[in-house]
């Protein structure tokens, strides 16, 4: 379980990028971070594990307050803690198995990490996550041969790789188009429950979250706005944290860039499949 307890980051400037933050992740709970730009939502998940040092306030995970551990505590506290990025994150030129087993490094020798000689159950445990992931056919392919949405397959896998007690993801589809987001977002929830794991997803596609995770909480200027269930986000509630528009217009412009989106992935996917026929 994560609890954040009245959590603050001030600046020396002055500005406040989180304001007396507070809210509760049980076990298996999929919970989307949504908001404006500026509104704080990748400064909480980097307080959270303490890339961002907190000005006030708690962070447990588990029972344990990460705000007073000390560095190597913290170092060590951080293994338990996956972390999915929007850029994936990975070594180009390392091979997916290499990259996912970069999960182990906080708990491996640095002699072992050096020379890639991981012990035979990270091993194994590397293989049942890419085939859990989709990217068994893919173990020996370098990740710069990779396209975006597999990239962040292997991100996934990394994260679990590391037998997290919380997932931190950091705009997991930014990059990639509406059936890919839809499946890595699935991907993500899943894994979850499976394993009962806690995750905060900063996002900023509101209704790709409303279709996968369990709660959303809505930040605005720092301060929470909205915590609740995804249905509960009507209107009123996203107007209390992005202001003033028409939002039942802007959701039918999206859905309908999305069905273009898709029609033109599925058009040049049978324009390949022809090509490939003649060769």
């Amino acid at each position: 379980m994560l609890t954040i307890d009245n959590l603050e980051k001030r600046y020396r400037t002055g500005d406040r990028a989180l304001n007396g933050v507070s809210f509760t992740v049980d076990r298996g709970q999929v919970v989307g971070l949504i908001g404006p730009s500026g509104a704080g939502k990748s400064t909480l998940i980097r307080c959270i594990n303490r890339l961002v040092e907190p000005t006030a306030g708690k962070v447990l995970l588990n029972g344990t307050d990460l705000t007073t551990l000390n560095v190597p505590a913290l170092r060590k506290m951080r293994r338990r803690i996956g972390m999915i990025f929007q850029e994936y994150a990975l070594v180009e030129r390392l091979t997916v198995m290499e990259n996912v087993l970069s999960g182990r490094l906080g708990y491996v020798p640095f002699w072992r990490s050096f020379f890639r000689r991981f012990p035979a159950k990270d091993v194994e445990k590397a293989f049942a996550l890419l085939e859990r992931v989709g990217l068994s056919d893919h173990v020996d392919k370098r990740a710069d041969a990779l396209s975006g949405g597999q990239r962040q397959r292997v991100g996934i896998a990394r994260a679990l790789e590391q037998d997290p007690e919380l997932l931190l993801v950091d705009e997991p589809t930014a990059s990639l188009d509406p059936k890919t987001s839809r499946q890595i977002m699935r991907l993500i929830c899943e894994v979850c429950r499976e394993r009962s794991l806690p995750a905060i997803i900063n996002i900023h596609d509101v209704t790709l979250a409303q279709m996968f995770v369990d709660r959303i909480i809505g930040l605005q200027a720092g301060r929470v706005v909205f915590d609740g269930p995804p249905d509960a986000l009507d209107e009123k509630a996203l107007t209390a944290i992005y202001g003033e528009e028409d939002w039942h217009a802007m959701r039918e412009e999206k859905e309908d860039e999305a069905r273009d989106e898709e029609e033109a992935a599925a058009f040049e996917q049978a324009r390949e499949e022809r090509m490939a026929g003649l060769l």
